[in-house]
Formats: structure tokens, sequence, C-alpha cells
């Protein structure tokens, strides 16, 4: 199949792991910030091709995991609303509050309902005048600007029951928290799917503020070998640089429209991520034009801000600094049918890659 077959060829992968052992002499760190890649790299066990000097880090790029304990609580809380109706991608639906899940509210009689695009939201709203419809908004630039482009419609329809409860983020803002902090990254494998929205501008101040690689990679054994490579000789040549490994889906520039509809619908705040905190400009909100559809403004709650669930080390696994080995709860208490931690819920979510591919 064009795009995945030469892409999956083992003599082509071989070769670009013999080279990489050629060129490859110094100790590295590398950082894949996409659950895509993280999924990818242990499904094709991409590990046990690198020489032993270059380390992998998977970071926080699974949506589902980023999304802050607050928000599920919030989210769950909205669920609560006598008549409300809750629209939410699959995985969020599993996801442990501190109490409850949406899962659980939706056992217990809540009207909580599975979507495969915003658009089915809008439906359910338009079929439900007289209900409050709620929709789930998580993900980075590349789910956020459906969300944008649903707003749009809703106010252009004039559909006054659909509302947003927003957890969508933005991603350069915690590669640099991450690398400020002190977590050692030498270069990050950057997000096909963030970038092709995005373009490369938006990781310049990484290269040019903390010296480190980025390549935007695309997801098959051969992009991410490559991509790794790439980074590699940027590395031992001392000169590092944005480049794009995925050039049959990503531009420099991006997706302009996209873009645009993303300034005209929401603006940054600062964001609560799970297990990082709050980051200065990482989120976004929605702007006062289309404030009569959101979430918070409209019905506004106070839910308290809950602790880590007890034993998860999903947190530090987000920043780099654990893997899911490190858990004590992992594959034991904490399993994908009885989940602690978020990181284990989503197809993404790097404890739920471990556990896929543990053997």
């Amino acid at each position: 199949m064009k795009y995945i077959d030469e892409y999956r060829k083992k003599g082509l992968i071989l070769a670009v792991a013999e080279e990489l052992k050629n060129i490859s002499k110094k100790e590295i760190t590398l950082m894949e910030v996409c659950g895509g890649h993280t999924m990818a790299i242990h499904r094709f066990g991409l590990h046990a091709l690198l020489p032993a000097n270059i380390r992998l880090l998977s970071g926080p790029g699974c949506p589902v995991c980023v999304s802050s304990q607050h928000f599920l609580d919030t989210a769950i809380a909205y669920s609560r609303i006598p008549g409300a109706i809750i629209t939410t991608y699959g995985d969020l639906i599993r996801v442990p509050g501190s109490v409850t899940s949406l899962e659980k509210e939706k056992a217990n009689g809540s009207d909580i309902r599975i979507i495969y695009s915003v658009l089915e939201a809008l439906e359910i709203a338009k079929n439900n005048p007289g209900r409050a419809v709620f929709f789930l908004g998580i993900g980075f630039e590349t789910t956020s600007p459906a969300t944008a482009a649903a707003i749009v419609q809703a106010k252009n329809e004039h559909i006054a029951n659909f509302f947003v409860l927003s957890a969508h983020k933005v991603m350069p803002p915690v590669m640099q928290a991450l690398v400020a902090e002190g977590v050692r990254i030498d270069g990050f494998i950057a997000p096909g799917h963030v970038s092709a929205i995005t373009g490369t501008a938006i990781y310049n101040d990484l290269v040019a503020t903390y010296r480190l690689g980025v390549v935007i990679a695309g997801f098959e054994p051969v992009d991410l070998m490559q991509s790794i490579l790439m980074l590699v000789r940027q590395f031992e040549s001392g000169s590092p640089k944005v480049e794009i490994q995925y050039q049959r889906v990503v531009q420099s520039d991006g997706n302009k429209i996209a873009q645009n509809l993303l300034a005209r619908v929401f603006e940054l705040k600062d964001d609560r991520w799970r297990g990082l905190g709050i980051i200065s400009k990482s989120g976004l909100s929605i702007r006062e034009e289309f404030s009569a559809f959101d979430a918070e403004i409209n019905y506004p709650i106070t839910v308290p801000v809950p602790p880590d669930p007890k034993g998860c080390i999903c947190g530090s696994i987000l920043r780099g600094l654990k893997t899911p080995n490190d858990c004590k709860l992992f594959a034991n208490t904490c399993t994908p049918t009885d989940p602690v931690g978020a990181c284990m819920v989503s197809g993404e979510g790097t404890c739920a890659t471990y556990y896929k591919y543990r053997s």
C-alpha cells in the first residue's frame, strides 16, 4: 500500500540502523512528544535497533493523558446537571477522576455519548433544543481546528444549546517547560499531525533558546528511524535546527486555513497539565466573540483541584523522568481494563503502550 509498504521495508530499516551505529558516537537523549510515535516505536521494536548511546524518552504527547484530573472532575460535574448531555471522544470516558469517571456516571444514568466528530455533538444539540449539550474539547493543534469550526457553525446556525468545555492545548510551551526544568533532552521527535497544522515556526524558539534539534516525523518505522538519524547528525555536528522528515504531509508554513480558524475562535491561556501543573500560555480558551458557546462562562462550576492518584507516577512518566516499569502499580493494580491513571487508558498512553508491547 502506497506510503505504508515502502516505509516498512526491512532492508531500509536495517540500513538506517547500521548508519546510526556508524555515526552516533556521543550519548544522546531524544524525546518523542506524540502518542502515535510512542506506540509506533514500541510496536515495531525500534529500541532494539538503536546503539546503546541513543536513549528515547516518551513525553506528554497523549491528549487524554495530559488532560488534568480537575478537567475530568469538572466534566463529571457537568454530567450531573439535570437534562445535560455530555459528548466526548471514546478514550476520555474511562479516565478516572478523583472519585468517579464518566463511564461510571453513564452507568448511573447520566446522558454521556461517545462521538467520533464534534459535528455529531452539533447534531445532537440541534435534535435536543431544550437540553444543554456539552462537548469535551481535548487535544492539541490537530483536533482543535475542528472544535473551532464547530463553534463557528453553531454561531452561524444559531444553535444556542451547544457548549464547549475546552481542554485544548498547544505543544511548544510544554516542550520548552520540560527543557527549562532540567529534563535531559538533546532533541525532539516532533509530532507530525500537529506540525501539519502549525508548520515549523512554532519550534524555532526551542532551537534558538536551548540549542537542540527538532525533526518532524512520520509514523512508520522508516520515518522514525530516519528522524532519529537526522537528529543524531545534527547533534554530532553541533548544528541544531528544525527539519521535516514527514515531507509527504507537512509543509513549512502549515495549514493557513486551520491556523486562521484557531486564531479567530481561541486565545492562549495558562492551563493545567496532568502531572506538570500550570504551564503559561499552553491552553486554548474561547474568545469573547464566541463566549455564548463557552461552557465555563455559561455554566460556571467550582470544582476543587484534586491530588494526583495515590501511587500513580503518570506525571513523572509524561515528563520523561520515569518509565512505566518504574511504577509499582504498572501491570499489577493498574491495567488497561482497570486503570489508575490516564496514561494506562488511551491507546496512545505510554503505560498502555508499554503494557501492550511489554513482551
